[in-house]
């Protein structure tokens, strides 16, 4: 959490320079030697965990605002960053004034009526993945920390976050198999085993390593280069490299990998 001077300014002049009531929530993969984790930030004053996130500001777009608040959580730039579920039910995130003046008085701040905070919030989901060894977490405004958990060990999430979780991992996997995202999580060379095992992680389950890596060459997708690996007695595997013209094309127009 930022000092609570800066929390206080937020708090009453947040509005005049971000836009009320509509806010980002990040889902940040990581991955990292066959594992995937999830990036979450703790709210002691809440009680619990969310996913990292935050509000946009009056000059922002949708995505630059998104850039910005991973950005914020995670100390890098240009990750693979898709847009994929509006979550605006009713009462999914509602603070009463009750709520509000309970909040303040947990993070020290003095309480103010009619904040431009309290009432229902829309949320744009966004998920982002990344190599998680890369990133440097740090806390948000509102939050007091910021950490990487395994996929299967999420605790209960707070507000509607836990289907938001959900949400975008299924979104993260179906389109593995429409749009070759996976290319940031690699070396620049790479085995066939390296790729393969990237997919399946992200995937969470088993994929044929006879066939799957051959449809990406298939598309070519990726290339088989004249360089070897040499890994441990008699085992020195060719190693492959993206097109990226290829890669960059493939992003833009979705080409199946079924």
């Amino acid at each position: 959490m930022n000092t609570l001077s800066e929390l206080q300014d937020f708090i009453t002049n947040g509005h005049k320079h971000y836009m009320p009531h509509i806010s980002i929530d990040a889902a940040i993969f990581g991955y990292h030697d066959h594992q995937l984790k999830i990036l979450l930030s703790g709210y002691k004053a809440l009680g619990g965990y969310c996913l990292p996130g935050g509000y946009i500001k009056r000059t922002e777009t949708l995505d630059e605002a998104a850039n910005r608040i991973v950005a914020e959580s995670t100390s890098l730039t240009d990750l693979y960053l898709k847009q994929y579920k509006t979550f605006g039910d009713p009462d999914r995130i509602k603070w009463s004034e009750l709520d509000f003046e309970k909040f303040s008085k947990e993070v020290g701040v003095p309480y103010i009526k009619d904040s431009w905070l309290i009432d229902q919030t829309i949320s744009v989901g966004y998920y982002a993945l990344t190599d998680f060894s890369l990133v440097t977490p740090k806390a948000g405004l509102l939050s007091d920390s910021c950490n990487w958990f395994n996929i299967d060990e999420i605790p209960p999430l707070l507000y509607d976050h836990d289907q938001m979780v959900k949400d975008s991992l299924h979104t993260l996997r179906t389109q593995l198999y429409y749009y070759p995202i996976a290319e940031k999580l690699l070396p620049t060379k790479f085995t066939l085993t390296e790729i393969h095992a990237v997919y399946e992680t992200l995937l969470g389950k088993k994929l044929d390593i006879r066939n799957f890596p051959k449809k990406l060459v298939f598309l070519g997708l990726i290339k088989k280069l004249n360089e070897k690996r040499n890994i441990g007695p008699h085992r020195a595997p060719f190693l492959y490299k993206f097109d990226l013209k290829k890669y960059t094309k493939a992003l833009e127009t979705g080409t199946t990998l079924t």
